[in-house]
């Protein structure tokens, strides 16, 4: 990829890149967040339209949630992808991802400072199957925690509801 363009017409915000010149909002060269704990981290990800309940990104979104600030989910990874780009959010992750929905944002992401790769902390350009996109900081530490999730291993059990049902 050479270039890259998100445009977000509810905020008449254009994002662009082209490679090895940065990344760009409305002209204004940004940069991606300052952040390095994961726990001062504001992550975003996004779920399937359909058959989410079938989604393993659940159990990505409840663990995430527990270990940085908050996870959002807005509904548009190409939008989510630029906000990392401008250092509105930290990072975003997402399974099943088309090329179309991340390939203008990732190249963003990396000419604004990030790191983009699978879940498992490999570079596979847009034929990737899920992406984590991160402001490069706390990239590794995410990858750490993404990996033992895949193993099985849970920090944070998840609440019984009769813990609330009073």
């Amino acid at each position: 990829m050479i270039a890259g363009v998100v445009y977000d017409p509810n905020r008449n915000e254009l994002f662009t890149a082209e490679k090895g010149s940065g990344a760009y909002l409305n002209h204004h060269r940004m940069h991606v967040s300052p952040v390095v704990r994961l726990q001062d981290a504001l992550l975003s990800t996004g779920f399937p339209s359909r058959k989410r309940h079938e989604n393993v990104n659940i159990h990505f979104y409840y663990q995430m949630a527990m270990l940085t600030h908050g996870v959002r989910r807005a509904g548009a990874a190409a939008i989510d992808l630029a906000w990392v780009a401008c250092g509105r959010l930290d990072g975003f992750w997402e399974f099943g991802l088309k090329p179309w929905d991340m390939a203008a944002g990732t190249l963003i992401i990396e000419e604004a400072g990030g790191r983009c790769t699978d879940m498992r902390g490999v570079h596979r350009g847009i034929e990737r199957r899920h992406l984590l996109a991160t402001n490069s900081s706390i990239h590794d530490e995410t990858l750490q925690h993404f990996g033992e999730i895949f193993s099985g291993k849970f920090r944070y059990d998840v609440p019984e509801v009769t813990t609330y049902s009073e």
